[in-house]
């Protein structure tokens, strides 16, 4: 049974390639997977990352400072500027807009700590890192965005604040505190943790494709275009920073990684609750999601391949 589980979890990049396009042939399909759905199936996916976390990894904070440093502070500089030069390069229509400016204003996504496992990189350090962005999200997310795309439509940063410490802190929270006090409950449950996550954004995805199947088949080559180059940025910029730094290479795969790889489908469920009339917001989400798998996947496979050299 693991093992066919594990073997789903790998193929989580042709679940949600497959139901995006029978979303978008058949909106139907996925109609009925709205807005609260979205919201619960992430929230769930959270508490299941918040399961398989114990206190090795936030001690492992104290073995490895700088990485950590380093690594957040590329996640919340590097992307939501890349979002913003890639809106402003492509001219990008508000919606749009924001909803590139807003997935480089998330979190690192949990894919990056599977693609880090299939690159050679430091596993560990990929989890203390997207749990470190994850649990901050609440303030650097709704902070980027207001800054960076305030001019294009208004954000309500304490609303956005309040819709991600819902989202991020308060099921991470509750999985740590189950884990503390329940471990062998947290065992159990956690096992299923990746399973929840690939489930989650897979749905989440489709349910966005079918909601916003009319503008994106207006401005798909748009949406692609942008997903693939903020991404593009994300990878290239956080590996070429992290060697400037000289740390060694497995870290800098992971930073290269972490950066890469955001959260999309926070970034879809905060655009449908706080950007409702923007359909195309919520649907920069779901391409992010896309494109960042088939980038880090390649890229893990490459890194893979030198490293058994």
């Amino acid at each position: 049974m693991k093992r066919f589980f594990d073997t789903f979890n790998n193929l989580y990049a042709v679940w949600l390639v497959a139901l995006a396009i029978a979303s978008f042939l058949h909106p139907p399909l996925m109609f009925w997977f709205g807005k609260e759905w979205i919201f619960w199936s992430l929230a769930a996916s959270m508490l299941g990352m918040g399961l398989t976390l114990s206190l090795e990894d936030f001690k492992a904070i104290a073995k490895m400072p700088g990485a950590v440093a380093l690594g957040f502070g590329a996640q919340y500089t590097i992307m939501p500027l890349c979002g913003w030069l890639v809106a402003t390069l492509l001219r990008l229509e508000p919606g749009l807009a924001v909803g590139i400016i807003l997935v480089g204003s998330c979190p690192g996504g949990m894919a990056s700590n599977m693609i880090s496992y299939l690159a050679r990189a430091n596993v560990a350090l990929s989890v203390v890192l997207t749990m470190c962005s994850t649990i901050l999200a609440f303030f650097f997310t709704p902070m980027w965005t207001s800054l960076l795309a305030g001019n294009r439509v208004e954000v309500d940063v304490v609303q956005m604040s309040l819709s991600a410490l819902q989202l991020t802190v308060a099921p991470v929270t509750l999985g740590v505190l189950i884990r503390w006090f329940l471990p062998k409950t947290a065992d159990r449950i956690g096992a299923c943790g990746p399973t929840i996550a690939v489930l989650a954004f897979t749905f989440v995805t489709g349910g966005i494709v079918a909601a916003s199947a009319e503008a994106i088949a207006s401005n798909f080559g748009r949406l692609a275009l942008a997903a693939l180059l903020l991404h593009l940025f994300g990878f290239g910029l956080g590996y070429a920073v992290t060697r400037l730094f000289r740390f060694d290479e497995t870290i800098a795969r992971t930073v290269s990684i972490e950066v890469g790889m955001q959260n999309g489908g926070m970034a879809a469920a905060l655009a449908k609750q706080h950007f409702a009339a923007m359909p195309l917001a919520a649907a920069a989400g779901v391409f992010s999601g896309v494109m960042q798998n088939i980038i880090g996947g390649l890229l893990a496979s490459w890194w893979k391949r030198r490293s058994d050299s």
